[in-house]
């Protein structure tokens, strides 16, 4: 392996393992077993799914309780702001106008964290163990305002971290951070349903049946993922001529789902956030609310489903342009057969893109709805989703496709400066 791809994978091991650390720093002043306890209980609530996603750091309410969601939900609205408004886009184009919009970001994030924050710690006020001791140690305004800070800079730390990866890292470091979250709840996970199994909660049958269904969904994931359009490309004579030492790609691949895991991890963060403030809430119908963004429920799913159809079609617009590379085609002299060169082209790729989007959209929603929907039909008294799954599947595929990517770059450098 290549000394640089090797520091590379080193230097992205360390900082998640610096991520998973920071998952076992509480927050000053918490009784961490009476939350443990109410965890306990709320599995499959949307603050289950919320721990899910930080590795179970919302039930032992590390400083990184809030996970790397308030940064994602930022990015939403920047993205949605800057498709509304033409001259915030072409600030994100610019180099320079790409720093402010990064910035805008992170002070967006602080909002957002401090109101999560807030929000949790007041929830907890009204949460008491078995025995009737509370969650909160100490002074509830002096708890307040300790929680908010802690975890300000446990997400600022996710940020810091997960833009590292990316920069000096293999594979996006907001998408492995995510993924590390999740694989690192899997053992205990394994561990609960051996002790379901033991004091006879769920049958083995049961279990086998949830491994099948497991095993069909990274399936159809991987089939999924691995599906591409090729549209032909034609060169004239003259640039075949000019190019006949090197390899001109003639076809154009068109990903069946080009949008990624970004759909289901946008859908997620969406629903997530009002789900972290009305925790906190004693009303009535805030807790009406509450019950209508519980994972189990039909009205959860239906919500998931619209969302990531809809950030589907959202980020395959801004990921394929195809105007620019109907561009750079007619400028490499490449046409598609059959059709003109140009506008046609742009409108050609437009609609390929687009019905594939829809099935990709189809698919996605499906995977992040249709497995928690049978596993919970079963009686599974834990949560199981499409969402983990396809979140898990995705990031391993593309980390490893950028390994891969990074080792034919250092093939061909070695071979330019060697020569044959």
């Amino acid at each position: 392996m290549n000394k640089d791809l090797l520091n590379k994978i080193l230097i992205t091991l360390g900082f998640i393992l610096i991520y998973r650390v920071l998952a076992y720093v509480p927050v000053p002043g918490v009784d961490i077993s009476v939350v443990k306890e109410f965890f306990d209980t709320s599995t499959n609530s949307a603050l289950g799914m919320a721990n899910m996603f930080s590795g179970n750091a919302v039930e032992r309410l590390s400083i990184i309780s809030l996970g790397i969601m308030p940064y994602i939900t930022a990015s939403i609205i920047m993205e949605l702001l800057a498709a509304t408004f033409p001259a915030l886009g072409k600030m994100k184009k610019e180099r320079d106008g790409m720093q402010k919009y990064m910035q805008i970001i992170r002070y967006a994030t602080i909002v957002i964290t401090l109101v999560q924050a807030i929000g949790v710690s007041m929830g907890l006020n009204s949460l008491s163990g078995s025995a009737g001791q509370s969650a909160i140690m100490i002074d509830m305004d002096t708890f307040v305002a300790v929680a908010a800070i802690s975890m300000l800079a446990g997400t600022m730390m996710l940020m810091w971290i997960g833009e590292q990866i990316t920069q000096r890292g293999i594979g996006n470091g907001i998408s492995l951070i995510i993924f590390a979250g999740i694989v690192s709840a899997i053992p205990s996970a394994i561990g609960g349903t051996v002790d379901l199994v033991n004091n006879g909660q769920i049958s083995f049958l049961i279990i086998i049946l949830i491994l099948a269904i497991i095993l069909a969904t990274v399936g159809g994931i991987i089939y999924v993922e691995l599906g591409e359009r090729r549209v032909p490309v034609s060169y004239s004579r003259k640039v075949m001529m000019q190019n006949q030492n090197k390899k001109i790609m003639n076809y154009i691949p068109i990903k069946l789902n080009l949008s990624g895991v970004i759909p289901v991890i946008f859908a997620s963060a969406i629903l997530m956030f009002p789900a972290t403030i009305l925790s906190s809430s004693q009303n009535e119908y805030m807790l009406m609310i509450a019950d209508f963004l519980n994972p189990t429920s039909y009205t959860f799913n239906l919500v998931m489903f619209l969302f990531v159809v809809f950030f589907s079609y959202f980020y395959a617009s801004i990921t394929f342009n195809a105007k620019d590379i109907a561009e750079n085609l007619k400028r490499q002299g490449g046409f598609i057969p059959g059709v003109r060169p140009g506008g046609s082209t742009s409108a050609f790729l437009n609609e390929t893109a687009s019905r594939l989007t829809f099935w990709g959209s189809m698919y996605l929603g499906f995977v992040a709805t249709v497995p928690l929907l049978i596993v919970q039909a079963m009686g599974v008294p834990f949560y199981f989703g499409g969402v983990a799954v396809l979140i898990v599947v995705q990031v391993a595929i593309d980390t490893m496709r950028k390994i891969e990517a990074q080792q034919y770059s250092n093939k061909y450098e070695t071979l330019s400066a060697t020569g044959l």
